[in-house]
Order: structure tokens, then C-alpha cells, then sequence
């Protein structure tokens, strides 16, 4: 198997073990104390700590000069506290238990951007790069399909605990892969590149987490897409709750599941096909993106069965697949190469945080009408696909499109100068 090629077992085993916590959590709880609130409380200090973590995830990946080591064992972290919490969960003190999933938590965001941000050191400039990016993305929806069928499969054959322990070695596979990618310690030479021979370049000066806060803003395509996609994620985030609401209004209590499998199947779909498009430009990926999916969900709040509404998310999927594609395309290309994997897991953390105020929000709202929540979900996806527009550097339309078609990508710090960012000619 090629570097890459582990580098996608290793994000597919980590992310399984990311995706499936959410229902195995819950379902552990529920069996040894009786009461699913217990788990939803660790569960929220599991994920709590992801936007707080990212930047210094961020900033510790790229002052680091043993980067494979830091990696690895970020995710050999994050794969320890999940088998932690499989033992103490239900067992343990509260606290003890909480404080585990804190820890096991703040690894979080190197499961998600952090992974994505190591593209750049194994596959060169170019079209394959962006295709590595939609495979890279077909791991997060390929995950979210897979995890929670094994844990309810494994879940329904024994019990939770087992579960939890698939989910555990999911994560360790994915550490024990990660320590053999080819790219070098920064220690070992210049550490930009792969040992196969793609360009390289000297890493920049130690930077600090606010460095990768001050990229996401001064940068005008990364502060675009990103206030975007959050925003979109704030409706992306309550998606699951509505979707149980709604079947049960069409007189199907059990059918959320089936909705919202079959957004994910539609994800995976898109991101495979759509999402591997290297010649439209990202910038307009990511707005056809939200575009569509809203579209979608607004049909589908409107859907007189079941059989019909999933449908209407599986074509909502279909058009999620290529925003996370388009999404990490732009921030491989515009942030800077000493901060880049901040910007990766700063992105991640604040989509993560945006879709736990959504379902937050959806508790709240919980009485309304499903269909007036459904709609609410697509109208934040087209208002964030309107955000895209408005804050989007008109050139960048142009220069990024030149660069899908293969023309030579310039160093990723030539984004910024003194005066402030710029618009580079191939981004």
C-alpha cells in the first residue's frame, strides 16, 4: 500500500472511531446507569473541548519537529481515552469519567483537520492533490455511514461495551498507521515534503495558536469559506434531532435513521463523483454546495411521505458530498505553510462548535413544527451560500481556476504580505 494509500486507512480507521462515540457513548451509559442524560453529559465534555483544542493542537503540530511522532500519538491519545471510557463509563467517579473524555476530546481535532493538513506533505501540487482531497473527504462520509452500523451491530449481538471496544481499536489501527506515512521529521531534514521526492519547503518559524486565528481572518478566501461553513453547520448540526422529529410527524417514530442514512449515502456518493471535479473552481463548489443541499431540505420539509423525503436527503447529501472537497482545497492553497495545519484544525473545531449550538438550538425549539425546523435548516444553508458570495474575493474565481487546471500552485505563505492578504496569481 502507497503512502497515501495508508494515509486514507489511517483517516478512515480514525475518523470510524471519531463518528461511531456519539451513539456508543449513549448506549453504554444507558445500559450500566439506566440513564441516557449520563451519557450525553460525557459526551458533551467529549466534544467541548475540540474549538478550544484546535488552535493549540494547531500551533504544537507545527512547532513540532518530530511531526509523524506528534501525529501518532495524538491519535494513540484519542484511541487510549476511548477504551478508557469503556472500562470507567457507568463505573467510575463522574468526574474521573469527565475528565477522561476532556482529555480524549481535546485530541479530537488531529482526527479531523489535523489529518486532512498532512495532504500537503504527501501528495504534490496539483490536480492530484485535489483529488487526494476528495478522497480525504469521502473518508468522513464513508465513516459516517460505516460507525454507527457497527456499533449498533456490535451493540445488538453482545452489548455496549464490546462496541466501545471496536471503537477503541479503530482508533489505534489509525496510530499505529500514521506512524509509518512517508513524510519526514522535521528533524531529519527540511520536513515539508514527502520522502519521495515532492517539493519541499523550509518550515516557517514557531507560531503561536492565535497565528492560525489571524490567517482564518486576514485571509480573505479562508475567512469566506469558513464563516460559511460554520454558519452552515449551525443547521447541519440539529439535522439528525429534526430528522427523528419529522419521521415521526409522517408516522414513522424509527425513520430518522433511515433519513439520515440516507443523507449520508448521498454524501459519500457526491463526494466520490462531484467532489473529485477538479476543474470547477472550489470557491463555487462550496457555494453550489450549500446552494443545493438547502434547496433539498426545503423540498423535503415539504414531502408528504417517508419513501419521499429520503429521497430529498439523499439528493441533499449528494449535494453535501463536495463542500468538505471544495472546503479543504481552499485551505491547502491560501494558508500559510508555518500555519496551515492550525487553519486545518481551527476550521474543523469551529464547524464542530457551530453544529453543537445547532443541536442545541433544536432542543430549545423542540415543540415547532418539524417541517418549520427542516426549513430553518436549509434557510441557514442558503443564507450561508449567500455569505460565501458576498465575502468571496471576486478574482479568486479566476486565479484558483487556473490552478485546477494544473498550473503551478506558489508557496502557500505568498497568500499574506505586510500590507495584508492579497490575491495570488495561482493560488
Amino acid at each position: 500500500m502507497g503512502g497515501f494509500g495508508r494515509y486514507l486507512a489511517a483517516a478512515l480507521a480514525a475518523r470510524i472511531a471519531s463518528e461511531g462515540m456519539g451513539m456508543a457513548v449513549v448506549l453504554l451509559a444507558l445500559e450500566r446507569t439506566g440513564s441516557a442524560a449520563h451519557g450525553a453529559f460525557v459526551l458533551t465534555a467529549w466534544l467541548a473541548p475540540h474549538v478550544l483544542a484546535a488552535p493549540l493542537a494547531g500551533a504544537a503540530a507545527a512547532r513540532t519537529r518530530r511531526p509523524r511522532l506528534f501525529h501518532a500519538g495524538a491519535l494513540a491519545g484519542f484511541a487510549t481515552a476511548v477504551a478508557a471510557l469503556t472500562f470507567l463509563l457507568g463505573r467510575a467517579p463522574v468526574p474521573l469519567v469527565l475528565a477522561v473524555a476532556v482529555l480524549g476530546g481535546s485530541c479530537g481535532p488531529m482526527v479531523t483537520g489535523g489529518l486532512s493538513s498532512l495532504i500537503t506533505a504527501l501528495v504534490p501540487a496539483g490536480p492530484g492533490r485535489d483529488r487526494a482531497y476528495g478522497w480525504d473527504a469521502a473518508t468522513y462520509n464513508a465513516a459516517a455511514v460505516t460507525a454507527p452500523a457497527v456499533v449498533g451491530l456490535v451493540a445488538a449481538l453482545g452489548s455496549a461495551g464490546p462496541a466501545m471496544a471496536v471503537l477503541a481499536a479503530s482508533g489505534a489501527l489509525a496510530a499505529a498507521l500514521a506512524a509509518t506515512l512517508p513524510y519526514e521529521d522535521r528533524g531529519a531534514g527540511d520536513g515539508a515534503g514527502p520522502v519521495s521526492g515532492a517539493s519541499r519547503a523550509r518550515p516557517g518559524p514557531a507560531r503561536s495558536g492565535r497565528d492560525g486565528l489571524a490567517a482564518l481572518w486576514r485571509i480573505r478566501e479562508l475567512r469566506a469559506v469558513t464563516s460559511a461553513t460554520t454558519l452552515g453547520f449551525v443547521g447541519i448540526g440539529s439535522l439528525t434531532t429534526v430528522s427523528v422529529l419529522l419521521a415521526t410527524e409522517l408516522g414513522s417514530p424509527g425513520g430518522g435513521g433511515v433519513l439520515m442514512t440516507a443523507f449520508a449515502v448521498g454524501a459519500l456518493g457526491g463526494s466520490l463523483t462531484l467532489g473529485r471535479i477538479t476543474s470547477v473552481e472550489p470557491g463555487r463548489l462550496v457555494r453550489w454546495a450549500l446552494a443545493g443541499t438547502g434547496a433539498a431540505l426545503a423540498a423535503a420539509a415539504f414531502a408528504p411521505s417517508l419513501p419521499v423525503t429520503a429521497v430529498l436527503f439523499a439528493l441533499a447529501g449528494v449535494c453535501d458530498g463536495p463542500l468538505l472537497t471544495a472546503t479543504l482545497r481552499i485551505r491547502a492553497r491560501y494558508a500559510p505553510e508555518e500555519v496551515r495545519t492550525q487553519v486545518f484544525t481551527l476550521g474543523a473545531g469551529l464547524k464542530l462548535t457551530a453544529a453543537s449550538a445547532g443541536a442545541a438550538l433544536v432542543g430549545l425549539a423542540a415543540d415547532a413544527p418539524a417541517a418549520a425546523l427542516l426549513t430553518g435548516i436549509a434557510g441557514l444553508l442558503l443564507a450561508a451560500a449567500l455569505l460565501h458570495t458576498l465575502t468571496v474575493p471576486r478574482e479568486s474565481g479566476r486565479t484558483a481556476g487556473t490552478v485546477a487546471a494544473g498550473a503551478t500552485e506558489p508557496s502557500a505563505g505568498s497568500a499574506t504580505t505586510a500590507a495584508g492578504p492579497r490575491t495570488p496569481e495561482g493560488p
